[in-house]
Parts: C-alpha cells; structure tokens; sequence
C-alpha cells in the first residue's frame, strides 16, 4: 500500500535496488557483517519499516530487483531509464522518484541516469551506511529526506540528486569518501547543493554542467555499452593492464593517473600507442579532485582530459560518448559539456 495514500500529500515513487538500506544484519549491533546474511527488503517492506513517511508524501512503492550494489551496473541503469519513464507516464501527478541503492556503487548509477533519463522529473538516489536493523540506522531519516527532496519544487531541473546524512548533492560531482562514516558522500571541489532541514529542503547553488533529459545518450534499447576499461596508475605502472584491455576488446580507457595527469613513462608509451591505434583514451586523476590540465604532453600523444570527473565516471561518460561517436574531438566537447 501507498504510504500517505489518499491524504492530497505530493506523490513520490519509491523504487527499492537493495543495498544496506534494504538490508537485515543478525541483530541491531550488526553493522559491518550484516551482508553475511543475504536479507534485503522489498520496495513495499522499506516503506512499512518507515511509517513516518505518510505525513510526507504519498509513496508508492515500486517493485524492482533487490541485489547488492556491486551487482549492478549497465543493465539496471537501462532498466531504470526505462522503469522511470514508464512511470511518469502511468502517474501524470507524480511529483518525483526515489531509488534506493547500495552505496558502493550509487555514485555511478547516479551519473549515468543524470545522463541517460528520459523524464523531466525529480529522482533521488538514497542509501543509507549502516542497515535498517541497525539500532543507530540511517536508513530511515535519509529515506524521509530523499522523498522530501523529491517532492520539493526547487528539485526540479537540477538533474539527478543524490541525498544522504540531509545533504544534497549533484550526481555529477558527489563521491563515497569513507567505508564506514555516515558522511561518507562528499563533493570535493564545490559542496552540496543544499540541506534537508527537518520540513524545509534548502539549495544555495546548483551544478553547471548539462544534463538529462535532452542529452544525446539513449540507452533505452542498447544491450550493452561499448566497453570502457580503468587503468590504475601508480610508481612502476609498464602498460600490462593497458595491453591487457585492448586485448579484451575495449574500445577506449580512462587512465586514473598520478596527479595532475601523468603516468610512468612506460604507462604512457602504452597509452600513446592506443591512441594511436585509435583507441578513445581519457586522463583523469587518482586524486579524487580536480581537473586535468590539457597538458601539450597530453594533447601530443591524443590523449583527452577527464576535466574532473573521477575515473569512474568518466568511464561511464566516455561509454555513453562511444555509442553516438568515437572521433577524439567530439568525445572532448561531451566531456566539456557533461
């Protein structure tokens, strides 16, 4: 049943992924282990165990597969592309869409639906950091404010949202930062966009670049992104994992390089032969901020910058770039765009 139903309250779907905020550890000092039991809850359940929600909206639950947040990647952003606009379209009023997530890999599904959806609605991506059993969980009040942050006007054209510990941040820019602590997600270089303060949702800026809906990205009928692989770099690096990608039939790789935007001379001589081979091959930085200069060393050896997207998402933009093109310059104004 629809928490909130039939109160005139704003309608919000919730859509359950799994992940920590659905999941049941042995007892409520399970905080660490609690994966070991394989005990995740369903949309419906997430709603029930947070009854406070029916003074907040209408949420209606919504039905998907509940797996931890390793598992999911390509083929469930798609399937939410689809689920979203799917609802948008069953429920003229709703004012804005929840999914819940595991927080390992929140931060990727978030990206890649700020570039990919197909719907001018709110959507909010929650997690929580320790389970809903936990007796310190904050799993519930993050839930609160993500259906809260939904439902707010001032949500609408910022692109997806992702909302923990009462703070909202842009999907473009936010990171896990901690294993453990609850303000675990952070956005390095710029802060969140706002606060959930009890009732009020409150935003002091918002991100620049361009997002969905109206990109040139639609995933909605692909069965797999071109394959995009992250070359870690550290002292020593000599190209093996490099060889070792092209070899497994990637068509472009994202160099996470020793800041600002380097790598070891035999790293970069594996790089430069990439690219030459017509590999698309993007900079970015191990350090987890700031943007990589185009550097002539960089633009000598074809090499593109990552501006100051994390390796992880710029794997996913430069797959997204792959499906509408693979001419080096073009996949450079997508990443200066998105």
């Amino acid at each position: 049943m629809a928490a909130g139903s039939g109160t005139g309250l704003p309608k919000v779907a919730f859509i359950g992924t799994g992940g920590t905020i659905s999941s049941l550890g042995r007892d409520a000092l399970d905080i660490l282990d609690y994966t070991a039991t394989d005990r995740r809850l369903e949309a419906g359940a997430i709603l029930d165990a947070v009854p406070e929600l029916a003074t907040v909206a209408t949420v209606v639950p919504v039905p998907f597969r509940a797996v931890p947040s390793p598992a999911i990647g390509f083929a469930e952003w798609r399937d939410l592309v689809r689920l979203c606009e799917r609802l948008a379209a069953e429920h003229p009023d709703l004012a804005g869409i929840v999914i819940g997530h595991g927080t390992a890999t929140l931060e990727e599904t978030a990206y890649a639906l700020s570039l990919t959806l197909t719907v001018d609605l709110p959507v909010v991506l929650v997690g929580s950091q320790r389970p809903m059993s936990a007796l310190s969980t904050d799993a519930k009040l993050n839930l609160v404010a993500a259906v809260r942050t939904a439902a707010a006007p001032a949500s609408r054209g910022r692109g997806v949202l992702v909302v923990l510990n009462d703070e909202i941040q842009a999907a473009r820019e936010v990171t896990k930062t901690s294993v453990a602590r609850l303000q675990t997600f952070r956005t390095p270089d710029f802060g969140v966009l706002g606060h959930v303060d009890g009732e009020s949702v409150r935003y002091y800026r918002r991100s620049e670049r361009a997002h969905a809906p109206g990109t040139p990205f639609d995933i909605r009928t692909l069965s797999a992104l071109p394959r995009v692989d992250v070359a870690y770099g550290y002292a020593d690096a000599d190209g093996t994992a490099v060889r070792a990608f092209l070899a497994a039939g990637a068509r472009g790789l994202v160099a996470a390089g020793l800041a600002p935007g380097m790598t070891p001379p035999a790293e970069a001589e594996a790089l430069e032969a990439a690219a030459a081979a017509g590999i698309v091959v993007v900079m970015s930085t191990r350090a987890g901020s700031g943007v990589v200069p185009l550097t002539t060393r960089l633009r000598n050896r074809g090499i593109l910058s990552a501006d100051n997207l994390t390796p992880q998402k710029a794997r996913i933009l430069l797959a997204l770039a792959l499906t509408v093109t693979a001419e080096p310059e073009a996949v450079a104004r997508l990443f200066a765009t998105y």
